[in-house]
């Protein structure tokens, strides 16, 4: 499933994609560009204008009712009826959207904090970006966030 966000939802979009999912983000008003990359790439329009929901009138979208991202996420799971496949989270670099490849602990020696380099075994990397991902406690804070939401949608 893959979606395009307009610029107010930004926080949600970096959920979606530590989710897996292939989400492109809006940065500015540009309802044309909008329209035309979600039919283009069949993305699900994910948005809190209301003023460009009534102007749709091609595509699906879904109109985001709260500025709580947990909510948010919480409705587009609901929405959608979608089950999080764990295989799936953290596949995704949060910043620009592109698959992560797993890389080599010795070849970003000196790209981590020292720390992080002796304490962790795997890292992945962003092959458009730079950015270097390991599975910090970060990974379980999100993973316990996102079970808190599950339990939410499926009750």
């Amino acid at each position: 499933m893959k979606f395009i966000l307009t610029p107010e939802l930004g926080r949600l979009s970096k959920w979606l994609r530590i989710l897996g999912f292939d989400v492109a983000y809006i940065s500015r008003d540009d309802i044309t560009a909008l329209i035309i990359q979600a039919l283009r790439d069949n993305r699900i329009i994910l948005t809190r204008n209301t003023r460009l929901l009534n102007k749709l009138r091609v595509g699906r979208a879904i109109g985001i009712k709260s500025d709580s991202v947990s909510l948010q996420l919480k409705q587009v799971l609901g929405d959608l009826n979608i089950r999080v496949d764990q295989q799936n989270m953290f596949s995704r670099c949060t910043i620009c959207n592109t698959e992560l490849s797993r890389v080599d602990k010795e070849k970003i020696q000196g790209k981590v904090p020292e720390y992080v380099f002796n304490t962790q075994e795997e890292f992945f990397s962003c092959l458009a970006c730079r950015r270097i991902y390991w599975a910090g406690t970060h990974w379980g804070n999100v993973r316990r966030c996102l079970e808190e939401i599950r339990s939410g949608v499926s009750s």
